[in-house]
């Protein structure tokens, strides 16, 4: 079995997965840029969290530093 082929086989899985990281990193990067106020952090430390924590740096955003609005 090929690296191809077995990639083929999990894609199903994969692409699902790919896309909710996708949407929560836009949706939590554009939520920091819009908004000036963070529980933890500022904006540029949040950027980074986000976009290269995978799944997990926009879940911690959400939950650690989302500022009150």
């Amino acid at each position: 079995m090929t690296d191809l082929s077995q990639l083929i086989e999990y894609l199903p899985f994969l692409i699902p997965i790919f896309a909710l990281e996708l949407i929560l990193a836009i949706t939590a990067l554009v939520h920091v840029l819009k908004h000036p106020t963070y529980k933890f952090g500022n904006k540029a430390f949040w950027v980074v969290i986000v976009l290269f924590i995978q799944i997990i740096g926009p879940v911690v955003y959400f939950i650690f530093g989302k500022g009150n609005e």
